[in-house]
């Protein structure tokens, strides 16, 4: 049985929190968390990573102002399990969630985060925090998966994998281009704000399907560009808790399909300069995502937070380049793979006064790691189940060794990796040979060592089996 959640589907107000910390002066001195998720934004496509083709100045900004990490990893290369795993803290095929779904299947009650794991937002609120997911939720849509039962007061933006940014057709005030496979391959047809091409594997999919925009559990109609209504209740949420203590996860779409950008922004003199249309529209997405964390972050210094704030800020995953144009440079492949294009993403932590300003952090760090320093933040026992480390001490002491020596990945379709230090297998499909990588003078992937390091590449792989082998099956959906 299928369930859609709707006003009709009488979810209620979260329950009273039974172990709640009323409010003092200690629990208004703990740290506020925002965490600032960007959807499909390639390793390469920012300011701080070298690209001058976009400007992301308030990305930059925040990299400037904290610790930039260029060997940050997620737990998938697909949305929804790089969620779960951001979540919970806890590589999510531990609880056998390997799985993205889309379309209908988020529809189905298996899809999105069992009800067997706790979010670290759950904890937080049960501590006396103020809580809010703002934007992409992508963890289950049936009542007892909705934000609301998963640790949030509050929630406002959509279930599903995406959305269109603005209602319609006719969508207006962007440009929008969408994939349609029954074109020839490489060609584009422009019908006013609409251009139709055929450059990715699939059709555009019907992204608003069951999929509405909510507040709370009420079905509402967001006629503003989503990227900045997203802002604007992520800014409002700082502004109704200037005191603290808050954990606010911003979940922005951008830059994830359909491809929206605002007219205005594209016709910004930044922009100008780039002649392709399904690029310009690319960079106007990145844009707007970016003027959005300009906003949180001056929210964050009128409310006078931003020295008690610790805000983190990664991609979900790397960048289909196809779909979107997005770059990974200098890393191989892109979202859906095992290579770093896939896995190694972009990531900012920023806490002043707390973390160093303008640091380069090149061990490796996850967004398992966010978990665990959120709660050791807010003065809570660690989770003994976590996969990941508080780094609020580590990052300030580049002489300590990595945290992370090893990193395990599984994905639907047999995909598979595993680093340990600077080396790394990858299994890219199903029954496909193993492959063995030296990140250390080979980060781009190209050169195949398994041939000539077979020891190496044996004791790696079977040190993923015997992980791996401590791992629930992954759930399966009917198709």
């Amino acid at each position: 049985m299928f369930f859609v959640l709707s006003p009709a589907s009488g979810l209620a107000e979260p329950p009273p929190r039974s172990n709640a910390i009323p409010a003092t002066s200690d629990l208004a001195d703990k740290p506020n968390v925002v965490v600032i998720i960007a959807d499909d934004l390639g390793y390469g496509e920012t300011g701080m990573m070298g690209n001058r083709e976009i400007p992301t100045p308030a990305i930059d900004a925040l990299a400037a102002s904290g610790v930039r990490c260029t060997s940050a990893y997620v737990t998938s290369s697909y949305c929804s399990p790089s969620r779960a795993g951001l979540m919970t803290g806890r590589y999510q095929s531990r609880f056998g969630y390997d799985m993205n779904p889309t379309g209908h299947r988020n529809l189905h009650p298996e899809a999105g985060l069992p009800e067997s794991e706790t979010t670290f937002v759950k904890r937080l609120a049960e501590a006396g925090y103020a809580t809010s997911l703002v934007g992409k939720w992508h963890l289950g849509t049936v009542p007892s998966k909705h934000p609301l039962r998963r640790g949030f007061d509050e929630f406002y933006g959509f279930l599903h994998e995406g959305r269109f940014y603005v209602p319609g057709p006719p969508y207006r005030g962007v440009l929008t281009m969408i994939r349609d496979r029954s074109l020839p391959r490489g060609e584009r047809i422009r019908e006013g704000g609409l251009i139709r091409g055929n450059y990715a594997s699939i059709n555009e999919p019907a992204y608003d399907a069951n999929n509405p925009v909510l507040r709370g559990d009420q079905v509402i109609v967001e006629a503003d560009y989503l990227t900045d209504a997203i802002t604007s209740e992520a800014v409002e949420f700082i502004r109704r808790h200037p005191d603290g203590p808050f954990c606010l996860i911003a979940s922005y779409s951008a830059v994830h399909s359909p491809m929206q950008a605002r007219v205005e922004d594209l016709e910004s003199e930044s922009l100008r300069h780039i002649e392709d249309d399904q690029r310009r529209i690319f960079a106007g997405m990145l844009v707007a995502l970016d003027r959005g964390i300009s906003q949180i972050s001056t929210a964050l210094r009128a409310a006078g937070a931003e020295r008690k704030t610790l805000v983190v800020f990664l991609s979900d995953n790397g960048g289909p380049t196809a779909e979107l144009t997005s770059s990974n440079a200098p890393l191989r492949d892109g979202k859906g793979s095992v290579y770093e294009g896939g896995l190694r993403v972009p990531m900012v932590w920023s806490m002043p006064g707390r973390l160093p300003a303008g640091r380069v952090e090149p061990r490796p760090v996850s967004s398992l790691d966010i978990a665990a320093t959120a709660l050791e933040l807010a003065g809570l026992p660690a989770d003994p189940t976590s996969d990941g480390y508080a780094l609020m001490e580590w990052l300030t002491d580049p002489e300590r060794e990595a945290l992370h020596q090893e990193l395990y990945w599984r994905m639907s379709g047999g995909k598979a990796a595993y680093r340990s230090n600077d080396w790394k297998v990858v299994r890219p499909a199903q029954n496909a040979p193993i492959e063995l990588y030296d990140l250390a003078s080979d980060l781009a992937e190209s050169q195949d060592l398994a041939q000539r390091h077979p020891e190496k590449r044996q004791a790696l792989w079977e040190r993923w089996l015997a992980i791996d082998a401590t791992m629930p099956e992954p759930i399966e959906l009917p198709r």
